[in-house]
């Protein structure tokens, strides 16, 4: 009887945040832009969040992927869209990272869309091949140091999230390490069995199955704190490089100018969704945490990303590409 007393007091509160229904009516989906292919973090956590949001909302959602150019082109479609709330687009770290790196991006990352809510993080994780020399981040420094430009990191690209974790890691530590980059996970895990690169910062659910097997090493997770999927794992910054933090996350936007009621409406909507168990549990399956932030907090959020990432690019010496 509680539950279903704390459900109908849900449901009305949701209600008392778009009291102008007539504005968004359920005449046609609510279309969601994902900037990466099907199968990716993005389009799993997108497709885990719209059958019960749909229903929430009472409103159709599609989920549309546009892949390519590190997300932009769905970001670019997205920013341009009509402010209906019939176009959405679900973006991650990707997003602030095209934002400094990608030549053709015609938007600002902040300013051309109306920021909803962050919903979930993922984690990286510093790994190594099997018969690197260190066992731990701390060796792992040490011998780069040694060894000034020996050592080499490997990432999934020129400009990935990844890349740039690997970056700030060394600026950071002050290592001298040459980046190489690949095409995609499956190229970086390849080349870290075969002994082709010392290193990486790779997804913690795209390595951990090869850490398991000792196939991988795996040093420390980038979060700010040890993540639940691997608790005994230490971060970065308890491992000897304070300050240190890198998060994947995810996050719903709409066209900046959207009528707030309906950025309202979802964000409520979205918090509901998320703190049932069951999608909570589809997530972590999938590599993902439930973090929900306000529009204010996640527009902050994306407004220190674009600023942190573009402060690695210069300190890099990276040219757009």
């Amino acid at each position: 009887m509680n539950r279903i007393i704390a459900a109908a007091a849900c449901a009305l509160s949701i209600a008392a945040t778009f009291p102008a229904a007539a504005e968004w009516p359920a005449e046609k989906p609510i279309r969601v832009l994902v900037g990466f292919g099907a199968g990716g973090g993005t389009d799993i956590v997108t497709r885990i969040l719209a059958p019960p949001l749909a229903e929430l909302l009472k409103q159709s959602i599609v989920v549309e992927n546009k892949p390519g150019a590190g997300g932009s082109i769905a970001s670019a479609e997205a920013a341009k869209a009509e402010k209906d709330g019939y176009t959405a687009s679900m973006i991650s770290a990707g997003h602030t990272v095209s934002a400094v790196m990608i030549k053709s991006v015609r938007y600002d990352a902040v300013k051309d869309f109306a920021p909803v809510a962050e919903v979930a993080e993922g984690a990286f994780v510093i790994v190594a091949r099997k018969d690197f020399p260190a066992n731990d981040i701390k060796g792992l420094i040490a011998l780069a140091k040694a060894s000034p430009g020996k050592l080499n990191f490997a990432s999934v690209g020129v400009g990935s999230t990844q890349h740039f974790a690997g970056e700030l890691f060394r600026q950071m530590t002050g290592i001298d390490v040459k980046h190489i980059p690949y095409r995609g996970t499956p190229a970086v895990v390849t080349a870290l069995r075969a002994g082709e690169v010392d290193y990486a910062v790779e997804l913690v659910q795209a390595v951990q199955g090869q850490v398991q097997s000792g196939d991988l090493k795996a040093f420390a997770v980038s979060s700010p704190e040890r993540w639940p999927a691997i608790p005994d794992l230490p971060t970065v910054a308890e491992s000897g490089v304070p300050g240190y933090a890198v998060v994947s996350w995810y996050g719903w936007v709409y066209p900046a100018g959207t009528p707030q009621p309906i950025i309202d409406k979802t964000y409520h909507a979205l918090k509901t969704v998320l703190a049932r168990p069951d999608i909570r549990e589809s997530l972590a399956k999938a590599g993902a945490v439930v973090h929900v932030s306000t529009p204010a907090e996640f527009t902050k959020h994306l407004t220190d990303e674009v600023a942190k990432w573009r402060n690695v690019r210069d300190k890099a010496a990276l040219e757009p590409q």
